[in-house]
């Protein structure tokens, strides 16, 4: 342990065949039924006013299990049915298989097209959560030569290890590249639809473009398309803008959207995301009194959080800090916190790129929480990086 608003014109591709949706149609059930389907804040939702229930002031964080070690700069973690993980490592642009209950390793393949860089490489992955696809296919957020994508992939864990993986499929790509704030977060929310967050790439002023796919949050359909309704634009990509660079994306039990940012020299933020939403960067790092942006619902100094991954389980959002070097809980009471954000674990694995809900067999009051200690700004010890499942309270 240590003790210390772009629209359909931006380059999208479709290019899927329905061959590789595996006969079940080009949409496999993810896509073309819900293409109209409103955002996630207002699904699930009761029209009474009723009180939020709050999650208690007080929560609690025991780690139960190493499930793995040894892993080179992992970034994405993405569960499949059953309960087993498939973890990228952003330099190699290699994606792992891990066994959810033994932690043996099966290599998948190697994501053709991966130019790492700085902080650009293989970053997010993201699987269908239902449908013909589920466990299927493979979506993957990554920086390429000219830009960052997303790509979907046939995944067959029938075939041998590191030939599992089929010819990579564009369905989005143009969103600005750097050695920094490159974003890399993708996650299916509970509308079925794909979102992903991006980075400002260095330039803050693309945050405020509309036109620019840089410093969002993208809700598109699994083929990459506008999903028509939900968005502030139908022929557009875009669900909000004016972020630094995005992270984490996170549900709550009422479908509202949560997500994570890193701030530049003085605040990182907890985002409430509403579609057609301003978030103030590069006018506003924080809470501010800008009425044209919304203010995050918390913030952290950038010592104290950094913030890459985050899950929301037992009623709380769970945020992964990089240079804090700990996981912050924060409980909600619907839309706002219930009390003060609560640190666990801080200096005790070292930097924290990723945590994800534990859906498998065994999940119900888990997470998966990945280490970042290889990807060139931590100090590597023997086993980094590692997977280690969590029991919070």
């Amino acid at each position: 342990m240590r003790s210390r608003s772009v629209r359909r014109r931006t380059g999208v591709s479709i290019g899927v065949a329905c061959a590789l949706a595996l006969g079940a149609g080009c949409s496999g059930g993810d896509g073309d039924g819900d293409a109209g389907a409103e955002p996630s804040r207002g699904e699930g939702r009761s029209s009474a006013a009723a009180t939020p229930r709050a999650a208690p002031a007080k929560g609690s964080v025991k780690v139960v299990k190493t499930l793995t070690t040894g892993l080179k700069s992992p970034w994405g973690l993405a569960q499949l049915p059953g309960g087993d993980l498939l973890v990228s490592s952003r330099d190699t642009g290699e994606i792992l298989r891990v066994d959810g209950d033994s932690g043996k390793k099966t290599e998948v393949g190697t994501v053709p097209g991966v130019e790492p860089g700085g902080e650009g490489g293989l970053m997010g992955l993201a699987v269908p959560p239902d449908g013909a696809q589920a466990g299927k296919m493979v979506y993957a957020y990554f920086t390429s030569a000219s830009d960052n994508r997303i790509v979907r992939m046939v995944y067959d864990d029938k075939k041998e290890p590191g030939e599992q993986l089929g010819a990579p499929d564009t369905i989005l790509k143009g969103i600005p590249k750097s050695q920094l704030h490159n974003g890399g977060r993708i996650a299916f929310g509970p509308d079925k639809m794909l979102y992903a967050g991006t980075g400002d790439s260095g330039d803050g002023e693309l945050a405020q473009d509309k036109d620019s796919l840089g410093g969002k949050i993208l809700r598109m359909t699994p083929e990459g398309e506008p999903p028509g309704r939900g968005n502030p634009e139908p022929d557009s990509v875009v669900h909000s803008w004016g972020h630094r660079n995005v992270q984490g994306l996170g549900w709550d039990r009422d479908k509202r959207l949560w997500a994570s940012e890193f701030g530049q020299d003085t605040w990182d933020e907890l985002n409430l995301i509403e579609p057609g939403e301003n978030y103030g960067w590069p006018d506003a790092e924080g809470k501010s009194d800008d009425k044209r942006s919304r203010n995050p619902v918390e913030q952290w100094r950038t010592a104290e959080a950094s913030p890459s991954g985050l899950a929301v389980a037992k009623g709380s959002v769970w945020m992964a800090g990089l240079r804090g070097e700990r996981l912050w809980r924060i409980p909600l009471k619907g839309g706002e916190p219930a009390a003060a954000p609560q640190a666990f674990l801080k200096g005790k694995y070292g930097r924290l790129r990723t945590v994800v809900a534990d859906h498998g067999t065994g999940g119900g009051d888990g997470l998966w929480l990945v280490t970042s200690e290889t990807d060139g700004r931590g100090s590597p010890e023997k086993g980094d990086d590692r997977i280690l499942r969590l029991q919070v309270r």
